[in-house]
């Protein structure tokens, strides 16, 4: 019994989930903020004005220059740090919380509880107010100063307190946690799945995988999110976007933009921007894993011995 209760002791702690976390996520926001740039600009545009992503590319670098491709990257680098760190540990201690208090194991059911609770925690805590901000830079077109209406992410947050309300960097909530509770609870399930299937990697086998395949499992585990959730996502940004400061709000709520546009602009409308979304989530869940799990597998070589991932 002893031998058993030191075994069960020897996990990757919490902490260290979150530290693997923030470092993906700095190596993810420096690589691929200009398709997040893309993606926002894509669902902001009702006109038409860009013909796809290439398009919308070239004439924000004919435009605006290059360097608007990383427009709101601070916020951005900050909030995806923030994030994978909350991320990376609150899932941990969830794991840890559903486990079978008798054998140990996580079920199935508790993996993707803990999913989606890590998710729902993250929309509310760092992604709605970050994302607000992000995505008010990123509508801003041209790159002086005089012309534009907010001059960085501090002052759009205190324009946004200021004009707006507190409650204003929690516009879209709903949507957000919505979309980031099924995220996360697909994206856990599946790069677990993906691991043991593809790579023969259990939980507690004291095995390490190459960089290379995490960034396999990770491309493979974000891609189902994105599609389940378009509408989610959409129906997020439209809300963030608009300011009560320039006058009467098109949508009122998540039940009220989808509804809206779904009869002015159609079906496909709600999944705009899936293409750039792919392009992006896939490819920075690869990244991220392939980081996280050589930190914490270089942590499970040094301090543990056959220690549940």
């Amino acid at each position: 019994m002893a031998e058993e209760n030191s075994r069960s002791k020897k996990t990757i702690p919490p902490y260290m989930k979150a530290i693997s976390g923030s470092l993906g996520g700095i190596v993810e926001a420096s690589c691929l903020q200009p398709i997040d740039v893309i993606k926002t600009r894509l669902q902001l545009d009702r006109a038409g004005a860009y013909k796809g992503i290439a398009h919308c590319g070239s004439t924000i670098v004919n435009n605006e220059g290059v360097r608007a491709l990383w427009k709101g990257l601070t916020p951005f680098a900050t909030h995806l740090t923030l994030k994978y760190t909350l991320r990376m540990g609150s899932n941990a201690v969830f794991q840890t919380a559903f486990k079978d208090s008798e054998t140990g194991k996580l079920s199935p059911q508790g993996r993707l509880m803990a999913g989606f609770g890590a998710g729902v925690l993250e929309a509310l805590v760092i992604v709605t107010p970050f994302e607000v901000v992000k995505i008010r830079l990123q509508q801003q077109r041209g790159l002086r100063p005089e012309l534009l209406r907010y001059k960085g992410p501090v002052h759009c947050a205190r324009m946004i307190v200021r004009e707006e309300g507190i409650l204003g960097l929690w516009a879209g909530a709903s949507p957000t946690v919505m979309r980031n509770g099924t995220n996360q609870a697909a994206m856990f399930t599946a790069k677990n799945a993906f691991d043991t299937i593809l790579w023969k990697k259990h939980e507690g086998d004291g095995k390490v995988l190459h960089p290379w395949q995490s960034m396999i499992s990770g491309f493979l585990a974000g891609t189902a999110g994105p599609i389940c959730t378009g509408p989610f996502d959409v129906v997020k940004t439209r809300l963030m976007a608009q300011s009560k400061s320039v006058g009467e709000l098109k949508y009122r709520g998540m039940f009220h933009a989808i509804a809206t546009i779904h009869a002015e602009e159609g079906l496909r409308a709600l999944w705009k921007g899936l293409i750039p979304r792919l392009m992006r989530i896939p490819p920075g869940q690869a990244i991220m894993w392939a980081v996280a799990d050589q930190i914490t597998g270089f942590y499970e070589r040094t301090y543990l011995t056959n220690a549940p991932l």
